[in-house]
This record gives C-alpha cells, sequence and structure tokens, in this order.
C-alpha cells in the first residue's frame, strides 16, 4: 500500500463489510448499528474471551450457552467455579476460564456492573490483555483502538508486502494497522479486517481477486500474497507420557479429582494420574488390581504431544462420584477421551 491510500482503503473495506459481514451471535451487524443498536459490552468480552486461540464454529454454542444461562456479566459472577469450568469443558485452553470468573466478579463489585470504556481502563481488569482490550474499546465503546489479530496481521503484512518473519514483524505490522484504524466507525473496520483475513485473506490460497483491497495491496500487485505473511519454522514438539486411572465402585461411581488452579487443565474436572513426562512412572490413586486398556490416548497441547496409558480397576474408597451425578461431558477433552479408551475394556457385568 503506497502512503496516503490508507482513507481510500478503509473506506471500501467498510463499504465491503456493510456487505458481507458475517452473522454471529454476539455481533451487531452494520444495519443494526446504523439503525442505532448498540454491542453489549459483556457479550462482546465473553465472545472476544471465548474465541481466542479458537475457532468461530467452536465458539458458537459455548456462547450460546454461557448467554442462556449467564445472560448478565452479574449472573455470570455470581455462578459456581465448577458450573462454569463445566460449561467450558471442551473449549481448551482453561486459564481462560478461570480468568472469566475472575474478571466477571471484578466488573461486578468493583465497576457496578459496568465494563470500563477505554483499553487503558478495560486493561486493568484480570485476564484482559492489549488485544482483547482494544477489540472491546473499538466494538462495544467506538474507540479508534487497533485491534491486531493473526487475522488483521496477515492482512497488514500482505496489503504493505512486508517481509519481515512473525514474530519479529508484529510492532511494525501493528503501526501500520493503527495507520488503517479510523476515527469513525472503529469498531465495525476492526470486525472488517477480521472478516477479510477470515473469509478473503484466507492463510492458504486467497482469493484476491474478490477482495476488496486489491488495488491497495503491495503483494497482490507481486503475485507473492499467498507467501506473506513470512513465519520462521516452529520447533517440533516434544511427547510427553503418562498414566490415567479410571476407577468404578460396586455401585457404579467414578473415582473423580479436581485439578489443581494452576497449570494445565487447571480448576478442572478430571481422572487421577501421574506427572505428564518423558519417562513416567505408574502413581496409582488406591490399591486395586489395575488392568490396561488397549487404547492409547493421544492429545496435542500447545506445547507438546501426550501419550497416555489408562488403566481401570473396580475398586473402593473416597472421593468416587455416584454414576447418576457423573456427566463425561462435563469434562475436559482429554478426559473424555480417557473415559472413551476406559470403554474398550470389558467391565464386569453390571459396572
Amino acid at each position: 500500500m503506497r502512503d496516503g491510500d490508507e482513507s481510500a482503503a478503509g473506506t471500501a473495506l467498510l463499504a465491503w463489510y456493510d456487505r458481507a459481514a458475517r452473522v454471529m451471535p454476539w455481533r451487531v451487524g452494520p444495519a443494526e448499528r446504523a439503525a442505532g443498536a448498540r454491542p453489549d459490552p459483556y457479550r462482546v468480552w465473553l465472545s472476544e474471551v471465548m474465541l481466542q486461540q479458537t475457532t468461530v464454529a467452536a465458539v458458537r454454542d459455548y456462547f450460546r450457552r454461557f448467554t442462556e444461562r449467564w445472560p448478565r456479566v452479574e449472573d455470570l459472577a455470581a455462578a459456581e467455579d465448577a458450573e462454569v469450568m463445566a460449561e467450558w469443558a471442551g473449549l481448551g485452553y482453561y486459564a481462560r476460564a478461570r480468568n472469566l470468573l475472575k474478571c466477571a466478579r471484578a466488573v461486578a463489585q468493583d465497576h457496578g456492573g459496568r465494563f470500563p470504556d477505554t483499553a487503558e481502563g478495560l486493561r486493568a481488569l484480570p485476564g484482559i490483555g492489549p488485544y482483547t482490550a482494544a477489540a472491546i474499546a473499538a466494538i462495544a465503546h467506538d474507540e479508534p483502538a487497533t485491534v491486531v489479530d493473526g487475522n488483521v496481521e496477515r492482512v497488514v503484512a500482505r496489503l504493505w508486502a512486508i517481509e519481515t518473519p512473525l514474530p519479529a514483524a508484529k510492532p511494525e505490522l501493528t503501526a501500520l494497522a493503527a495507520r488503517l484504524t479510523p476515527p469513525q466507525r472503529p469498531g465495525d473496520h476492526a470486525q472488517a479486517m477480521m472478516d477479510l483475513g477470515a473469509t478473503i485473506c484466507t492463510p492458504r490460497k486467497p482469493v484476491c481477486a474478490l477482495c476488496p483491497l486489491r488495488l491497495f495491496c503491495a503483494a497482490a500487485a507481486r503475485s507473492i500474497a499467498d507467501t506473506l505473511p513470512r513465519k520462521i519454522p516452529k520447533p517440533e514438539k516434544p511427547t510427553r507420557a503418562g498414566f490415567a486411572y479410571v476407577a468404578l465402585d460396586p455401585s457404579g461411581g467414578v473415582l473423580l479429582e479436581r485439578r489443581p488452579e494452576k497449570g494445565l487443565l487447571g480448576g478442572t474436572l478430571g481422572f487421577p494420574g501421574s506427572d505428564w513426562v518423558e519417562a513416567p512412572s505408574p502413581t496409582p490413586p488406591l490399591a486395586a488390581e489395575w488392568t490396561e486398556a488397549p487404547i492409547e490416548v493421544r492429545h496435542t497441547f500447545t506445547h507438546f504431544h501426550l501419550r497416555l496409558r489408562v488403566m481401570v480397576a473396580r475398586a473402593e474408597g473416597d472421593g468416587f462420584t455416584p454414576r447418576a451425578a457423573f456427566r463425561p461431558g462435563d469434562l475436559p477433552t482429554l478426559m473424555r477421551k480417557v473415559w472413551d479408551a476406559a470403554q474398550s475394556v470389558e467391565w464386569p457385568q453390571g459396572q
């Protein structure tokens, strides 16, 4: 993009967004905004937290369930931790759910149930970083804050044909994105940039012929759009291993434990297990005749692959959840995999 083209590009982008904006349960669309509707900061905040490192398709149902059960931030603030963690199960990155509660309670207790209306004020809340603060400020409060996620980085890198690889290019891309951010309709602009990156300026095979910014795009002019942004290759993920223990008592109750608040899957309900290391040692939670399930559980986290050997047994003791109260759907994805693997063992009749 040439200097001085920012205003014309912004106008073209908003005109495209007015025609092609995606319909989302948390979004107030451009026609509704033009008619005077205002986004609810609570719904904007909730959606932005849920969307971190997750897809729109994965979030839709979670968002609907959360807002039906807790329609206001005060409702969420009053919820039990275990209830929120259960509703979050399967969405991943469980620190987000813990911070969600901390933030909701801070807004309810310290701000009278109203989110601050500036990015600076929002950043002071638990779990809200620069991106989320800018997104809420722009979308809900019309502050001309610069909103930069992966989609925006990709669009900007192509518009200016920035060949510096990520993450080193981040400061430059943020500065260029700020030049594009208009004082009018900054929230619509931010959502338009995200929509453009998600639907047209995609990571692979961008549809440049349909792009409203094609005339301004330096990468399209040089036919290198699909090569940008450049990225430094990520190192190969290591593999860790561990044991998971699934025990049933005589009445069919299930042995469960709540994981520590800090760490992976923090605060979630799951099955007892060993440390996740290169060479784990068995650590059965109680004395029993343990049998190994024939199916190994495989799961991938952000920084490593995990392989779990699933051990099953009948046993008695403390910590068993009655079968009628056990809902596998409330477990994180990894623990649901463990439960499914345990079902490959032929349990004694009646269990």
